[in-house]
């Protein structure tokens, strides 16, 4: 029976209704208030994570003729690229001061998935090329930047696709790997003789190398090979040749990875994927751990640095900046081949700080940059990031973090060139804030490997009007050749740099700025605005460099210590209820000083969760989603750095 509303059944319910009524509103109220607070400070974050003081910035993307997959700084400030496939001769060059691509005279052969390095005059030495895919050219070519010309040198003993170059400390270089025919490797390296004009062949120094293996001028003279592959070695280069074992890397073949010398003697790898280089039936995600190893130790071992944090790449470039740290970008989190477009693209990229072996998010990319993208560092600081064999051909630049931190110290004057040991006079009003003088050698990147990148720091003091800095004394640290000369202020901030010459010869003898571009170019169509204003340098006149007191050098990184916790075991997720998961492992250390637990929603792309403290053996994950299943994994870390990874478990929180 349906109840009776009448008149005198009204004012018993009005109240109520209107109590009821001011309850909604009041509620209402509070869950707008609520939302508009959660709103603020997802904004407020967002800002924060945006901050180009932070994460620094890119710019708008500009429209390029071709894909750079092959790039070079020159001594002139300018860079030289050249494209893929049957466009890979049509070397171009870009002027970063007018944002001008302006096509160069054809080489003559296809010099796309050759290798290169410069030479200690300024030109570009470039090996083999691209008859058709995994056939490689004989040819050798150099490029001078002074008129833009190419010669053609003598041939090299066969065909090389994919080699890499290497610049000397005795100014020759050093040629290696590539592929002859499909299945037929060029197991015999090559120096190309500066003196000579020659080729000398390494008869006895024979071994079957990976696609652009990850070589470096050593601090005992010898090459080191730090990957892909997961035993490294040393090659001898005088006389016939010769190899000997280092250390085998820890997490195994690097295959699409990437390496950095990021201090004398001191390299990093990371990422890279065990996976043939184009294999098409692969199942195992890009890694995000990263290594690294002193060549300077009498006993050299990989040991483990911090991992990536947004976790496994491939594809992706790696690129040395001013302050020491290195960059990364692009790449592909996809199991897919090389040949076939990202799955997951890397879109955000990071950096990682040699001083205490962490890495940091970065602004993200808008494209995707991976298969045949490239990387290099500019003399203003910026580094531009071009090509991609699966976009529209472009690049854009990225402005570091470091360039949103205040006025720039500025270079009034220094050498064009200087001789091994030497004290030069850096002429700067800005003497008294600079801590810190670092040598950059210019890039020659492809395929994610940097073949010319390396940093120097030099000892120096200040002087009236300047800097009285000393030159690097030994080639197997620093080769002979062009380095981007920078000079930082206490907020780590560089100046634009000096592009300046390291070689045997006197430096001349009147200080006189060298050919860099403009500190901030603009982009055409699309400007590229400058991350911050550069200061209008101050004229000082050059004086006469006074007697070098005692130097002060800047510190170098510490290497993270090489004794790691062992790896915990027999981890273990149990759904506790629609919203907590409950982890318990096995610790099997005596040494960590706290565990590192992540989580991932499809198996393979982990971020990081939490920490928690030594001896704790287990964890609880709540304010999780109800029926939804998440990954986990976790790891011991200490001062040496982090364990191997645990097993991965997974559950499924109750409906």
């Amino acid at each position: 029976m349906k109840p009776l509303i009448g008149w005198k059944s009204l004012p018993l319910r009005r109240p109520l209704e209107a109590c009821s009524c001011a309850s909604e509103r009041l509620k209402v109220r509070s869950i707008a208030l609520r939302c508009f607070a959660v709103a603020l400070f997802i904004a407020v974050s967002s800002a924060k994570a945006q901050d180009p003081a932070t994460v620094g910035q890119f710019s708008s993307v500009m429209t390029w003729p071709y894909k750079a997959v092959h790039a070079h700084l020159l001594p002139t400030g300018k860079v030289l690229w050249w494209p893929s496939f049957d466009n890979g001769d049509n070397p171009t060059l870009w002027d970063p001061s007018a944002n001008t691509n302006t096509p160069l005279t054809h080489v003559g052969a296809n010099i796309f998935c050759s290798g290169h390095a410069f030479l200690p005059n300024g030109q570009l030495l470039v090996a083999g090329g691209h008859i058709s895919s995994w056939t490689g050219l004989p040819n050798a070519y150099r490029f001078d930047s002074s008129n833009n010309t190419w010669t053609r040198l003598p041939d090299m003993n066969n065909g090389r696709w994919y080699p890499t170059n290497t610049t000397l400390p005795n100014g020759d270089v050093l040629v290696i790997s590539g592929i002859i025919q499909p299945g037929v490797n060029n197991v015999e390296p090559q120096v190309w003789q500066t003196a000579t004009g020659s080729w000398r062949n390494l008869t006895a120094a024979h071994l079957a190398l990976p696609f652009y293996p990850f070589m470096f001028a050593a601090p005992n003279g010898k090459v080191f090979c730090a990957g892909p592959s997961q035993t490294t070695r040393y090659l001898n280069v005088t006389g016939t040749g010769g190899w000997s074992s280092v250390a085998n890397s820890n997490y195994g073949t690097r295959n699409w990875g990437s390496s950095v010398m990021y201090d004398d003697g001191k390299v990093l790898l990371m990422g890279g994927s065990p996976c043939g280089f184009y294999a098409t039936d692969c199942t195992t995600y890009p890694t995000e751990t990263a290594e690294i190893i002193d060549l300077n130790s009498p006993n050299p071992v990989w040991t483990y640095t911090g991992s990536m944090v947004t976790g496994g790449r491939k594809l992706h470039n790696a690129t040395l900046l001013p302050d020491g740290k290195v960059l990364v970008t692009g790449g592909s989190r996809g199991t897919e081949s090389a040949n076939s477009n990202s799955t997951d693209p890397a879109y955000e990229c990071e950096l990682w700080d040699p001083e205490t072996g962490t890495w940091r998010t970065m602004a993200s990319l808008t494209i995707y940059r991976g298969y045949h993208a490239t990387a290099l560092l500019l003399p203003d600081g910026r580094v531009l990031s071009a090509g991609c064999e699966y976009v529209a051909n472009s690049a854009e630049i990225y402005s570091p973090p470091y360039l949103f931190h205040g006025s720039r110290p500025t270079i009034t004057s220094a050498p064009t060139n200087v001789a091994y040991g030497q004290s030069f006079f850096v002429g700067t009003p800005d003497a008294t804030s600079i801590s810190k003088v670092t040598l950059i050698a210019v890039s020659s990147v492809t395929h994610g490997f940097n073949m010319g990148q390396r940093i120097s720091r030099p000892l120096f003091s200040q002087a009236t009007g300047g800097l009285n800095v000393t030159a690097p004394s030994n080639s197997n640290t620093t080769p002979p050749g062009y380095y981007m000369l920078f000079i930082l202020n206490s907020n780590g901030v560089p100046s634009v740099a000096k592009i300046v010459q390291i070689n045997g010869t006197a430096p001349t003898p009147t200080p006189s700025p060298s050919p860099s571009p403009t500190a901030t170019p603009t982009a055409t169509p699309t400007p590229t605005p400058p991350p911050s204003p550069t200061p209008t340098p101050t004229p000082s006149p050059t004086p006469t460099p006074t007697p070098t007191p005692s130097a002060t050098s800047t510190p170098a990184p510490t290497p993270t210590p090489t004794s790691t916790p062992a790896a915990p075991t027999n981890l273990t997720a149990t759904a506790a209820s629609s919203s907590q998961i409950n982890l318990s492992w096995t610790d099997n250390s005596n040494n960590e000083t706290s565990f590192k637990v992540y989580r991932s929603k499809n198996g393979r792309n982990f971020k990081r969760l939490a920490t928690v403290g030594a001896n704790i053996t287990t964890f609880a994950n709540t304010g999780l989603r109800a029926s939804t299943t998440y990954y986990y994994r976790v790891r011991a870390h200490n001062n040496g750095g982090n364990s191997d990874y645990s097993n991965t478990a997974s559950a499924t929180t109750n409906p």
